[in-house]
């Protein structure tokens, strides 16, 4: 008897010290949050995965990762509600909130919010060494994958390439749909992005030898010209087997958004686990060693959510005014 109520006695112990410890979700928050992620073999795929599994943690109410075809489609399943949260790269980003990119037709996408800096995402343009490519400018009439076609590579490539006068044939596909497409013919080099090491391009060097093909100062300086939002950045040696030295080219940050309707508390909970679970993002993507609270000064112009800019304020972080939602 005396062992039954000491089991009674320690379960009731058990279930106390569960209810003040595990508490439950806000009963004003959503059940279930939607993460829109790019497509399979890329950086912001994997970062999305590990990322879902924290905020569920966290939170303590379901968020499912949506894959998507990119940036673009990202900022419209923001805007129409398909999806709460998302990854958006700055120029997408800013072509969606001013309504210039062509892909926009005019409309201003305003619903999206910063929520917190991921990571550098600079542009590779990547042969196979048997093609005998070795400048950017051998890309001519060749084709040419740039990964989703919603994607910041489908978006900008182009315009990239039209910006020095030439002409590739242009194919989109999942990341590991034109890698796979480049071994076997389909393609004669790649104009990607992505946070660093592309997964994809990985399984292709692991395959055959690739070639890094870089854009020459003249060639960067006329992109940025005509797109100023694109940065100077670099891939470091050893980041892939084929690069030997540091890859010169031109990047944007990609940050995480939500929608502007999602609760103060909520986001200023989620952002939180974020920071505090950073290793962990890092052990799923090394490009995650980005995501850091003082990089939120990579956004320039997407007004960040109130809760958002509630941490930041916590932890020291100004935010400036400019970018401080008044509604």
């Amino acid at each position: 008897m005396s062992r039954f109520f000491g089991f009674v006695f320690a379960t009731c112990l058990l279930a106390i010290w569960t209810s003040t410890t595990v508490p439950a979700a806000n009963p004003d928050w959503p059940k279930s949050l939607s993460l829109a992620v790019a497509s399979p073999g890329g950086v912001s795929y994997d970062y999305g995965e590990a990322l879902a599994k924290i905020l569920t943690e966290s939170l303590k109410i379901d968020v499912n990762p949506m894959p998507t075809q990119g940036p673009v489609h990202m900022v419209k399943l923001i805007e129409s509600g398909g999806a709460q949260l998302g990854f958006i790269t700055t120029g997408v980003a800013l072509q969606g909130w001013n309504g210039t990119g062509d892909w926009t037709s005019g409309q201003r996408y305003r619903k999206m919010r910063a929520l917190f800096p991921m990571y550098d995402q600079p542009f590779h343009f990547v042969t196979l060494r048997r093609s005998g490519i070795t400048t950017v400018a051998e890309f001519n009439n060749r084709n040419v994958g740039t990964g989703p076609r919603a994607g910041t590579g489908g978006v900008y490539v182009p315009a990239m390439f039209a910006a020095i006068g030439i002409s590739p044939k242009f194919g989109n596909g999942s990341f590991d749909t034109v890698g796979s497409d480049l071994l076997e013919g389909r393609y004669d080099a790649l104009g990607i992005t992505a946070g660093i090491p592309i997964p994809a391009l990985q399984h292709v060097e692991a395959k055959e030898p690739v070639v890094f093909v870089s854009l020459t100062p003249e060639q960067i300086e006329a992109i940025r010209k005509a797109m100023p939002e694109l940065t100077i950045s670099q891939i470091g040696s050893g980041v892939y087997t084929s690069l030997d030295k540091a890859y010169p080219t031109v990047g944007l940050y990609i940050f995480a958004i939500g929608r502007d309707d999602l609760p103060d508390e909520l986001v200023y909970q989620l952002v939180k686990a974020v920071f505090e679970n950073q290793p962990r993002l890092v052990k799923a993507t090394a490009a995650a060693s980005d995501t850091l609270p003082q990089n939120v000064v990579k956004d320039t112009f997407l007004p960040f959510h109130p809760g958002a800019v509630r941490y930041y304020r916590e932890i020291g972080i100004k935010i400036p005014d400019a970018l401080v939602p008044t509604n």
